[in-house]
């Protein structure tokens, strides 16, 4: 029995979760959201440790030490860009956990224990699940892999065929708990997990990794019912149902339902273009010819999107967004809910570099803006501003909701190559008379604008 101490412990620790997640629904309060929400992690993982006195002490703190040092050093060293690949990781980490846990657990759970049977079933089959789809989702972030849909004959019969055999595995486990089955029913849950994110295109692969993080949060809540520990069941249900609501939310934003972006290569449907480049003639000028356009603007908006974050140029783009307010000119920011790999990339981005909170306006409130804009600088972001998903019913991104680039005076695009955005299809923008693209790696060409702005 839990120590009453301990159980007071773990409700703190319950309310820190709480009140972290609150915090993360603001720039201005994310920091000491995250702080908080590990002080918490923190004081559960002492409590565990001194309410319940654990055998084998020592290879668990060796293990805790390991695993305390590669998440330190792998979130320390890794760029920004790639932070939804990490996030990936440590989302398939906490699924694989869970199940792992729930396998050892089965020794434990009598015959006349349904409920806990079942929630441990649960806990092995979608663990499983969870863990091998977001390696999955990580090698195509990483590009270890190709990140267009991958699908092959046969697959939604075999997709199929998988997810009837776990429910009928499981159903096994429920009625007769033995280890074997429950590795069988892991295995199984591991090449559903598989065959669920391979047809998914590189642009769905960030709203895949937030249902994959909702899977673990309910495998994590299960996971807590068969350990009779509290505050498990209370963590696992704040981040199921965070992991639902975000993938809800992003499935919106990009004008889909889940069930096309998971099913729709598997359907017949593509999630991305050709991603050829194009030789059709496009205007294109200096970083003075630019600097002038800007410099006699009267507002300006920004739309940063991937190509910022992979040149690392948010310092400049903040210098050079300084400059032009010294010179009297109106300047905000136009995030998108999916610029970036995952939401909120752009607003941590920018927030790095020191960006004021109420320069970062969200599309629906910046999109009436437009039309009163003289200018829009495109840093980075293609697919975000396509009018394709306003006006071409066959592109992939049709009917997703775009900042409305297109109805501003004139528009700069920051661009390397005529390379199409992540979705692989090609932005018409770019080819229109009021367009002027700037070619170059971000930083380099907004470090050159800079210099130009300030000679006008």
């Amino acid at each position: 029995m839990i120590p009453t101490w301990a159980q007071i412990g773990y409700l703190v620790a319950a309310v820190c979760f709480i009140v972290a997640l609150k915090a993360l629904s603001s720039p201005r309060s994310a920091r000491a959201g995250n702080l908080l929400g590990a002080a918490g992690a923190v004081l559960a993982v002492i409590i565990t440790f001194v309410a319940y006195k654990p055998d084998h002490l020592t290879p668990i703190l060796i293990a805790l030490a390991a695993g305390t040092v590669v998440g330190v050093v792998g979130s320390r060293r890794v760029q920004m860009t790639h932070m939804p690949q990490l996030v990936a990781l440590f989302n398939g980490v906490g699924g694989g956990a869970a199940a792992l846990v729930a396998l050892m657990e089965l020794g434990e759970v009598s015959d006349d224990a349904t409920v806990a049977a079942i929630a441990t079933a649960f806990t092995i089959l979608v663990g499983a699940v969870s863990f091998s789809g977001s390696i999955v989702t990580f090698a195509k972030l990483q590009e270890l892999m190709t990140t267009r849909p991958v699908t092959f004959p046969g697959l939604p019969v075999l997709f199929i065929a998988s997810i009837i055999g776990g429910i009928a595995l499981a159903g096994w486990l429920v009625s007769d708990p033995r280890v074997w089955v429950g590795v069988l029913l892991c295995l199984v849950g591991l090449a559903v997990g598989v065959m669920l994110v391979l047809p998914v295109g590189g642009a769905d692969v960030p709203i895949v990794i937030s249902l994959l993080n909702a899977f673990t949060g309910l495998t994590v809540a299960a996971g807590g019912y068969v350990l009779g520990n509290t505050l498990l069941l209370v963590a696992g249900t704040l981040v199921g149902a965070a992991g639902t609501l975000l993938t809800k939310l992003m499935a919106d934003a990009m004008g889909r339902s889940v069930f096309n972006i998971l099913f729709g290569a598997v359907r017949g449907g593509s999630t991305l273009g050709g991603g050829t480049a194009s030789e059709r003639p496009v205007i294109s000028g200096g970083a003075e010819d630019v600097a002038i356009l800007l410099g006699y603007a009267n507002k300006v908006i920004i739309v940063p999107g991937y190509g910022l974050a992979v040149a690392q140029a948010q310092h400049t783009l903040r210098d050079l967004v300084d400059e032009l307010q010294s010179r009297g000119v109106k300047v905000d920011y136009a995030i998108h809910p999916v610029a970036g790999r995952m939401p909120g990339h752009m607003n941590v981005l920018l927030a790095e570099a020191q960006v004021p909170y109420d320069q970062l306006r969200e599309m629906d409130d910046i999109n009436a803006d437009f039309k009163s804009t003289d200018v829009v600088l495109v840093v980075g972001a293609n697919d975000v501003v396509n009018p394709a998903a306003r006006n071409t019913p066959s592109a992939p991104i049709y009917g997703m909701p775009i900042l409305n680039a297109d109805e501003a005076q004139r528009v700069i695009f920051l661009k390397r190559s005529m390379r199409p955005g992540f979705a692989g299809i090609e932005n018409e923008l770019l080819y229109d008379p009021r367009t002027t693209l700037l070619f170059g790696d971000a930083r380099e060409s907004l470090t050159k604008l800079l210099a130009a702005l300030k000679s006008v």
